[in-house]
């Protein structure tokens, strides 16, 4: 039997007039600065709730007549409230994973990064294995690779798969290496590369692919560890005023999925979700639910599917990025497309028949042949499948050729960044890619100026889980390193505006749920966040030190600072 798409009850209420309810709000809140995302009604004072749902937006004289016996009033005292954040792009049991194990990416150096991993392996149980890390090269100076000799006299009796925090690129210890039967003679696996030394070696250093090597070994979270992990995540996402979240799967060979998605959907049934999720599954997964029946996007309010992922290649900091050119800072190499196109027909064959089955596609492209492959692959789509309500996305879009940006907006491929990896990645991308290149890098004005649909999102726990973070960053690109006071390739800053549109009805918009929420309309669902500062009127400089004081899921207040 093919299942039909749950959809929320929508009310449409077109008026803040108290005579057009029937039932007194169950919160409001006045006094506010409100900015709605809806262009027929931009800016407003106070807001009243219906439960789950927004009951009206207007003025404060309109709001308070909705004041019933059990009405919360929460007074903001001017400040600014608007949409609950939606992060379109996350990894989130792995980030709430990474706020329970070691924290290696604020590790400055390769000392301190020992010495972390020596401390946190003693409180491990015998055997168990280190995971996670996140660490980050490019803050050590010199900024070299690690190796497992590093780290194996420290980390003991414990295997050790420790992620570079781009995730496409991993540290493993000797024991590590043992259990996974990894040697000299060891081949590297297509789209992935064990790094060796002079001698021919394995170094510890296993990138993208070739990480499924161990990954494969590695016994997945116990469900204690899985509840953990997910009660770190939700904390982290509330504090910050992310109310949804757009999961990625990994790679197509990543076991954890369904672990994944049967956590999320315990804590569904339970009512204890404090995040709503849309989930991606990997994409040879297509066929599983397209036999369902599943169409885009299928579930309740706070868990839906019908999204699928694929990758094109890696990453620039691991220097498997996919780029037409060699890499400046290595000109033997121009990165490396992933597994899922080492045949790229069979791959776009499975493309094409997800989609004619009404499943959307989210394909992750860093580098500039990687983007050009994947809209040269949807551009067959929609000539082949005809025209539809597809929403294509390509993740992270980061380095393009100048003249594939106008290509977006013309074959209506969703383009979902995240800002703070150029503040980030803008302290040493000149290093690899050279002057010129990094000219067209997260391209976020020129994609705008073409017409292109931005949807805004964090890649946590590869970035950090603040959309404020990510606001400050596109609208400065002032690099992390302090060295590009007016902006890394200014030319390519947003306005506020336009970051925190893509962050609530852009990234709404491509989770095809732009009617529901995203924007602060009578009817929609009542995800709400509440600023310590009106991030529109202050120097765009100062945004980085805006809090969130209040989140609202559902009607309900789940942070309050």
């Amino acid at each position: 039997m093919k299942l039909s798409f749950l959809s929320p009850l929508i009310f449409v209420l077109v008026t803040c007039s108290c005579s057009a309810f029937a039932t007194d709000a169950s919160l409001i809140l006045i006094n506010a600065k409100v900015w709605t995302e809806n262009p027929a009604q931009p800016t407003a004072q106070a807001v009243a709730l219906d439960e789950s749902r927004i009951l009206a937006v207007g003025d404060n004289a309109a709001i308070e007549k909705l004041v019933g016996p059990g009405t919360r009033i929460i007074d903001l005292g001017g400040r600014l409230l608007l949409p609950g954040f939606n992060d379109s792009h996350v990894h989130f049991l792995i980030g709430g994973g990474s706020l329970i194990t070691v924290h290696l990416g604020t590790a400055n150096s390769s000392a301190e990064f020992k010495e972390r991993i020596a401390q946190f392996a003693r409180t491990l149980p015998k055997g168990a294995w280190l995971r996670n890390g996140l660490w980050d090269h490019q803050r050590w100076n010199p900024p070299v690779l690690p190796n497992h000799q590093l780290i194996d006299d420290v980390s003991g009796d414990h295997p050790a798969f420790l992620w570079r925090l781009d995730g496409h690129m991993a540290l493993v210890n000797a024991q590590a290496m043992k259990l996974a039967g990894i040697d000299r003679n060891t081949k590297d696996v297509p789209g992935g590369e064990i790094q060796r030394d002079k001698d021919g070696n394995p170094t510890g250093i296993l990138k993208d692919a070739a990480m499924s090597l161990v990954r494969r070994i590695m016994p997945p979270l116990s469900p204690e560890e899985e509840d953990q992990a997910m009660e770190a995540a939700m904390r982290e996402a509330a504090a910050h005023g992310v109310t949804s979240v757009q999961n990625m799967a990994g790679s197509s060979e990543d076991r954890d999925q369904p672990d994944t998605f049967r956590e999320f959907q315990k804590l569904e049934r339970a009512g204890k979700l404090t995040v709503r999720i849309y989930e991606a599954f990997p994409i040879r997964d297509w066929k599983t639910l397209a036999d369902a029946g599943i169409v885009a996007p299928f579930g309740s309010p706070y868990l839906r599917i019908g999204n699928l992922k694929a990758f094109a290649d890696g990453a620039l900091g691991s220097e498997t990025a996919w780029m037409d050119e060699p890499f400046t800072s290595n000109p033997a190499k121009s990165g490396l497309a992933s597994p899922d196109l080492l045949d790229v027909e069979h791959f776009y064959e499975s493309m094409r028949q997800a989609d004619k089955a009404g499943l959307q596609l989210t394909i992750h492209s860093i580098g500039d042949r990687a983007n050009r492959t994947i809209l040269d692959l949807y551009s067959r789509l929609e000539k082949d499948n005809g025209p539809a309500d597809r929403r294509p996305r390509i993740e992270h879009a980061q380095h393009l050729h100048p003249e594939d940006s106008a290509r977006f907006a013309k074959l209506g491929v969703i383009v979902s960044m995240q800002p703070y990896h150029a503040i980030d990645d803008g302290r040493w991308a000149e290093t690899i890619l050279g002057p010129q290149r990094i000219k067209s890098s997260y391209a976020w004005k020129s994609l705008l100026d073409a017409g292109a649909i931005l949807a805004f999102g964090s890649d946590w726990p590869v970035a950090p889980l603040d959309p404020v973070m990510g606001i400050y960053a596109a609208t400065t690109r002032r690099t992390l390193d302090g060295k590009n006071p007016n902006g890394w390739i200014p030319e390519q800053r947003i306005t506020v505006a336009q970051a925190v549109h893509a962050y609530t009805i852009g990234s709404a918009f491509a989770e095809h749920q732009e009617t529901v929420k995203g924007s602060i309309e009578p009817g929609k669902l009542a995800d709400l966040v509440v600023l310590s500062d009106d991030i529109f009127t202050i120097q765009p400089e100062a945004i980085e030190k805006t809090r969130v004081d209040i989140a609202i899921l559902n009607g309900k207040v789940i942070y309050q600072r």
